[in-house]
């Protein structure tokens, strides 16, 4: 991501929300282009850096308003192109070679069979201890392509050959504890009779005393784009009556249910069972049931959509850690209010982005054509070097899921509505299948070191007491576990152990690093903790400071950014206001420019790491970078309490 280029997406945004007609830029046609916005997308599409695999994602170049698309990964043309796209006027010629599959990788989730038709024992054994393995590079997941070699050569078998294949498939997920679900079958492009097919099968392990893959999805987008809305109806099962009624359960404060505004940060979760199969509360089902029996967590992650509460969206992006983030669009108000920023957001940490454009039942068709071509148009430009696809079929919805995780230019546009239920299906097929970002090497590595537990939350729950919430980073945290919780306002840290541990509303007996929770503390003084605290293993030291230097860039700033300007710096789950105590090399900065600066917090130390990514903004200044050289303050310090004890 080009970081200066950024600053596009901040600088309409300074002022208050638009009235939803878009930029001057977004209204106007592409120069040159006679209004066809197909035109120089597949340069664009070249241009980010998209693999071979991924660059039928990108629209080709249309020429009368004739084209031929071919959905990347797909075999023949699909039946239903996307909104902005004209019907193809034929298949891919039979004549053509198949498209091939990148070769397959070692490590990963994502294995290619030809066949597997009557294996001996020995031969079971082995592909059983093969399929274990992927699903532990899947955290529990894994994808299946049958009929290909390992090459990534689509060769196909007959009817009989793929159904003794998919058998013998199965009985080695049973024999693993796993289930199996046909993704998708498709024919090969050979002159053989009869057609030979290959399969795209996920395998997912039967949940296993808690141990379901939960990811985190972020849910953005301007005010009264239908946020809390659609995730009512997904989590509840229930379409909305026009009028909001999905979204009641998801409210946390009284005002919200008066204006229909979101202004704090509340969580849901959506489940799917080792069959793909949804698991939400439209059985009246608690949380509880919906974790015994889900393989997979969906955790959403509803944060505000008003200009003023960006203070707590912000927080939500950086401290929460999603995997993912969901920008709602509203169809018949296009681009608007905090949507650019939204997205600017996202991409200056990094969260991979997908679209949701709702509340198409309200709109004309050709409304909805207009709002895509907006959002096309927004994600081609320099900033975001973004190739969007638009999913309007199942297949689409798979290839996009796969596609997603493979490269961050990729994404995916869908259109859906709330009320009538339209194309909902489609993203929950794409929620199935995503697959997590990290790897398990990686866990296993964080797992390692000693415990970090971020405090983002803190409830005083009645015959409970003090409860923490937030997310494990590192290490691995048990009943009963000893650990110290600070910064406080004078660096000190004090002990303490935790009690219970509970994950989306049901108990838990050991959290493992990337997973969120909550921590109830017992009796421990509550008037001691603060979000942005840690809860650290006493071993770790934890280093704490005043002062700090980070690489930054100023994405927006109306004047210039000089020594003593005050801004309000996100740093993961510390939010503080900090002062520019230097800016190395240069006198001041204007909006584009890098530098090093050296802040200090105002009011208290904080523990930092180095390498941590960093954002910060006071009214219409914006900045993002990373935490480069900490100045501690001391080591861990013992508080008076403790040394008494001693």
């Amino acid at each position: 991501m080009d970081e200066p280029r950024v600053s596009e997406l901040f600088g309409s945004a300074s002022g208050p929300p638009s009235r939803g007609r878009g930029t001057a830029a977004e209204q106007n046609q592409i120069p040159g282009g006679g209004g066809s916005l197909q035109q120089g997308v597949h340069a664009e599409g070249s241009a980010a850096g998209l693999p071979s695999s991924c660059s039928a994602a990108v629209p080709k170049k249309v020429k009368n308003t004739k084209s031929k698309y071919r959905s990347s990964r797909n075999l023949k043309a699909s039946n239903n192109p996307p909104y902005n796209l004209p019907p193809a006027e034929e298949s891919i010629n039979d004549n053509n070679p198949p498209f091939n599959l990148p070769p397959e990788a070692e490590e990963g989730n994502i294995e290619y069979k030809l066949k597997l038709v009557g294996p001996t024992q020995y031969r079971f054994e082995h592909l059983a201890t093969q399929m274990k393995w992927r699903l532990q590079e899947g955290k529990g997941e894994a994808v299946y392509q049958i009929g290909v070699e390992d090459n990534g050569m689509l060769v196909g078998l007959s009817e009989e050959d793929m159904k003794s294949s998919l058998s013998t498939l199965h009985r080695m997920a049973e024999k693993v504890g796993a289930d199996i679900a046909v993704l998708r079958e498709r024919e090969v492009d050979y002159d053989s009779d009869p057609p030979r097919k290959i399969a795209e099968v996920l395998i997912r392990k039967v949940p296993d005393d808690q141990q379901f893959l939960d990811l985190r999805v972020a849910v953005l987008g301007n005010v009264d784009s239908g946020k809390s809305t659609l995730l009512g109806v997904l989590t509840q099962g229930e379409l909305d009556n026009g009028r909001g009624r999905a979204r009641l359960n998801l409210f946390r404060h009284l005002h919200e249910i008066q204006t229909g505004r979101t202004s704090s940060i509340s969580f849901e979760i959506l489940g799917f069972n080792s069959k793909g199969e949804v698991v939400n509360y439209s059985e009246s089902r608690t949380a509880e049931e919906i974790c015994e029996s889900a393989s997979k967590m969906i955790t959403f992650i509803d944060l505000a959509g008003h200009h003023k509460y960006l203070k707590t969206t912000i927080f939500g992006l950086t401290s929460y850690c999603p995997d993912f983030a969901m920008l709602v669009v509203s169809a018949n108000t296009g681009i608007a209010g905090t949507t650019r920023e939204h997205l600017g957001l996202a991409m200056a940490l990094k969260v991979p982005i997908f679209i949701a454009v709702t509340k198409v039942d309200l709109c004309a068709r050709v409304t909805v054509e207009r709002t895509v071509r907006q959002l096309e148009r927004l994600l081609k430009q320099p900033g975001c070097n973004k190739a969007p696809m638009v999913v309007s079929n199942t297949d689409d919805a798979v290839t996009a899921a796969q596609q997603f995780a493979q490269s961050p230019n990729i994404t995916p546009i869908f259109t859906l509505s709330s009320v009538s239920g339209e194309s909902l299906d489609l993203l929950k097929v794409f929620f199935n299948i995503i697959p997590p970002l990290s790897n398990s090497k990686e866990q296993e590595e964080l797992m390692q070191q000693l415990t970090e537990f971020q405090v983002d939350e803190i409830y005083t729950v009645p015959d409970v007491g003090t409860v923490v919430g937030g997310t494990l980073y590192s290490g691995i945290c048990r009943e009963g576990e000893q650990l110290v919780v600070g910064p406080t306002d004078q660096g000190q840290f004090h002990q303490l152990t935790v009690g219970s541990i509970q994950r989306n509303r049901s108990a838990c007996r050991v959290l493992r690093a990337g997973q969120a929770a909550t921590l109830a503390l017992g009796d421990f003084d509550r008037s001691l903790l603060r979000k942005g605290m840690v809860m650290v293993s006493p071993e770790m030291e934890p280093t704490i400071c005043w002062l700090f230097e980070a690489e930054i860039v100023l994405l927006f700033h109306a004047k210039t950014f000089h020594k003593g300007f005050q801004v309000t710096v996100h740093v993961g789950n510390v939010r503080q206001t900090a002062t520019v105590v230097a800016v190395y090399g240069k006198d001041e900065l204007r909006t584009g420019e890098k530098a090093v600066v050296l802040f200090k917090f105002i009011k208290h130390p904080e523990y930092l790491k180095v390498g941590a990514k960093l954002l910060f903004r006071e009214g219409a200044t914006k900045g993002i970078g990373h935490v480069t050289k900490l100045q501690p303050v001391s080591l861990y310090q013992p508080s008076r309490s403790e040394e008494d004890e001693v």
